[in-house]
C-alpha cells in the first residue's frame, strides 16, 4: 500500500474549524465527498450523497455520544491534561496524561509511574495503577477518588482538542446527529467523526429515497495522535434489530445472485469494528455487546461490510489497514494521492471518503 503509507499531507490540508464556521451560510454538510470505486475517483459535495446510494442500501451508524473528556489537573507543581479514554467502571478509567502546550492544545507525555496522584478539580484525585496493555507507556489504568467521574467531566471537562485545530469548540460541535443520550460518563473520548456531516434534513432525504439506517454503538477511546498505535479493547453493542436488518439485506442480495439488493455501508471505522465484531466467519451478524479487541486488517478481511464512509486518515494511521481490508490496496493507493491533489481536508472537521469497492 505504497500510496497512502508514503504520502505527505501538507499541513494546510488540516481542517482547523468545523465546516459551518468556514464561511457564511454554511452547514455541517458543506464538506466535500470523494467517491472511490473500481472505476475511478469522483468528486462530489457531501449533500449529493443521496444520489450516490440506492434504495435498499443500509448505512450503519455509531450512536455513541462524545464526552467532554479533557480535564485539567496537576501532579505536584506540574500542570497536566487528563484525557479520560475508556470507562471500565464508575471509578476505573483508562487515561492518557498530556502536557499543555500553551496554545490550548497538548503534547505527548509519558504516563506513570504506578501510584502517581493527579489532583483534579472539585477535590478529586486520580491514582495511576498500571499501563494499559503489555509494556504500554501512553495509556494507564487509573482509579478516580473523591469525585464521581461522570459529574467531573460534565462540570470541568471539555472536548479533546489536537494541535491542528484552531481553537476550542463547544461540545455540541463534536456531537453527531446520531448521538444518543446515555448514563453520565458513558460515551466516546473522541467523536465518531464520519457521522458529523449528516444533518436531520439529509437523513430525511436518504430515508425518502429508500436508504435504511442501522444503529450500533462503539465507545471509542483516545487515538494515538503521534504513535498511531492500533486500537485497544473498546465497548460496543450491536442490537437485535440491526443484526436482523443486515442479515435480511444480505440474504436478499444473495438470493438475487449478488447483482441486486442493498449494500451494507459503515459510517466510520468504529461502525466497521462494531459490526464485524458481531459477525460469524460466514458473515452472519448476531446481537452482541461487550468489549471488542478486533483489529480489522487485510489478512482478516471484512465479512459483512460492503462499503465505508469515512474521514481521511493520516498516512501512518492504523485505520488504513481497515480501509485496505474494505477497499483493497489498489483502490486505496489511487484515491489517497487524488485526495491530496484535489485539496481535500483531513481530520474530524474535514472532508469525507465514500469507498464502494463492489
Amino acid at each position: 500500500m505504497s500510496g497512502p503509507a508514503t504520502l505527505r499531507v501538507p499541513g494546510e490540508l488540516s481542517a482547523r474549524v468545523p465546516a459551518e464556521q468556514r464561511g457564511p451560510g454554511r452547514g455541517r454538510d458543506a464538506v466535500r465527498l470523494l467517491l472511490s470505486t473500481p472505476g475511478g475517483d469522483e468528486h462530489h459535495a457531501f449533500r449529493e450523497l443521496p444520489a450516490l446510494l440506492r434504495a435498499g442500501d443500509v448505512l450503519v451508524v455509531n450512536t455513541s455520544r462524545t464526552l467532554p473528556a479533557a480535564v485539567d489537573g496537576h501532579i505536584g507543581d506540574e500542570p497536566v491534561v487528563v484525557h479520560f479514554s475508556t470507562r471500565a467502571a464508575a471509578d476505573r478509567w483508562a487515561v492518557e496524561l498530556r502536557t499543555p502546550d500553551g496554545s490550548g492544545s497538548t503534547r505527548q507525555r509519558p504516563g506513570g509511574p504506578a501510584g502517581t496522584v493527579v489532583v483534579l478539580p472539585g477535590g478529586g484525585r486520580l491514582v495511576l495503577a498500571g499501563p494499559v496493555g503489555a509494556g504500554g507507556a501512553r495509556l494507564w489504568w487509573a482509579r478516580v477518588c473523591g469525585v464521581d467521574a461522570g459529574a467531573l467531566l460534565r462540570r470541568h471537562g471539555r472536548p479533546i482538542r489536537y494541535v491542528y485545530t484552531e481553537r476550542d469548540q463547544p461540545l455540541s460541535a463534536y456531537q453527531t446527529v446520531f448521538a444518543l443520550p446515555g448514563p453520565e460518563g458513558v460515551g466516546s473520548a473522541e467523536m465518531p467523526s464520519a457521522g458529523r456531516p449528516f444533518t436531520a434534513r439529509l437523513v430525511a432525504e436518504l430515508v425518502a429515497r429508500g436508504v435504511l439506517f442501522a444503529p450500533v454503538s462503539l465507545h471509542t477511546g483516545v487515538a494515538s495522535a503521534e504513535a498511531h498505535e492500533p486500537p485497544y479493547a473498546e465497548r460496543f453493542a450491536v442490537p437485535e434489530p440491526t443484526a436482523w436488518l443486515v442479515n435480511a439485506v444480505r440474504a436478499r442480495r444473495h438470493a438475487a445472485g449478488g447483482g441486486a439488493g442493498g449494500r451494507i455501508v459503515a459510517v466510520g471505522t468504529t461502525a466497521v469494528r462494531a459490526l464485524e465484531s458481531a459477525a460469524s466467519p460466514e458473515g452472519v451478524v448476531r446481537a452482541a455487546s461487550g468489549w471488542t479487541d478486533l483489529v480489522v486488517t487485510p489478512g482478516r478481511g471484512v465479512r459483512v461490510v460492503d462499503g465505508l464512509l469515512t474521514g481521511l486518515h493520516e498516512p501512518a494511521a492504523s485505520h488504513l489497514l481497515m480501509l485496505e481490508a474494505v477497499a483493497g490496496p489498489q483502490l486505496l493507493a489511487r484515491s489517497y494521492p487524488a485526495a491530496v491533489a484535489h485539496r481535500y481536508l483531513w481530520h474530524e472537521f474535514g472532508d469525507v471518503h465514500l469507498i464502494l469497492p463492489g
